[in-house]
């Protein structure tokens, strides 16, 4: 068993990071589980962590936190744009762990119909198949993913919700348009839920990352190798752990007064309001 980093500030919790089986969904995982919390690690593929080199199977996956971190651990497989999928995703994570303290949403990408990027993919030609997949993908499964786990933390009065942004969501782009109309969108039901949930002191904040060298992003472009530092400059893409590290702040004691929040990882990439 690994040693653990820091200390178990979460140990107790129960966590459901969505999208967990390879990048950043992982990461986040990883930095729960390190901080003590349970942690059901959903995909919706099985064979997911596989599709660019990072892992294997989904319950491999969940099986390596687990034992890594001397946590319990679930493999919860599901199609977020569907409301009966959340409902048995939540409804395995609960049987098998307990009652969700933290949803980390990260499920999304900006991912044609039928796989891989759009083509084209601006804001005129993308297809209408591909509108939907993208708007469904992000936006939709995080409207109803957080409207299903937020129930539940009502009724207990007590939660912590953190979804994924981008800073794709804060300027006018011509490539990647859908997607970052559908973050954009996230940024905003994000603000939207956090005030309707003030009163039953459930926080709810948003992370939006830069480029980022998860193995999706360093698979499905060309990359200058002057990024690719990772010191002497902030003008680089940033690694998974600068970016999963910032989910201590919003699952942990220390955001306990932080809510409604969009957090940007750029390393300063956009300095203006919004």
């Amino acid at each position: 068993m690994a040693t653990h980093d820091g200390t178990r500030i979460l140990a107790g919790r129960i966590a459901l990071v969505t999208g967990a089986g390879r990048g950043l969904g992982r990461a986040f995982a990883e930095k729960l589980a390190a901080l003590g919390a349970d942690v059901a690690i959903h995909g919706m593929r099985e064979n997911g962590p596989a599709e660019y080199g990072e892992g294997t199977t989904l319950t491999a996956v969940a099986a390596e936190i687990g034992q890594q971190f001397g946590v319990r651990s679930q493999r919860v497989l599901g199609d977020l744009t569907k409301g009966e999928d959340i409902a048995r995703v939540i409804a395995e994570t609960e049987s098998a762990l307990g009652p969700i303290d933290i949803l980390v949403h990260n499920a999304g990408g900006d991912i044609a119909a039928t796989g891989g990027k759009p083509d084209p993919n601006d804001a005129v030609h993308i297809k209408e198949a591909d509108v939907r997949a993208v708007l469904e993908r992000n936006l939709l499964s995080t409207i109803l993913t957080c409207q299903a786990v937020a129930k539940g933390m009502m009724e207990r009065r007590a939660g912590r919700i953190v979804t994924l942004g981008s800073v794709a969501a804060f300027k006018g782009r011509t490539q990647g348009s859908i997607y970052a109309v559908s973050k954009a969108g996230v940024t905003h039901y994000t603000r939207c839920l956090a005030d309707q949930l003030r009163p039953y002191d459930i926080a709810v904040n948003c992370i939006a990352p830069g480029d980022t060298r998860t193995g999706r992003f360093l698979g499905t472009r060309a990359v200058d190798p002057g990024r690719m530092v990772e010191t002497g400059t902030l003008d680089r893409i940033a690694t998974v752990d600068e970016v999963a590290r910032v989910v201590e702040l919003f699952a942990g004691p220390m955001g306990a007064f932080v809510s409604g929040q969009v957090l940007r990882i750029d390393g300063g990439g956009q300095c203006w309001p919004g």
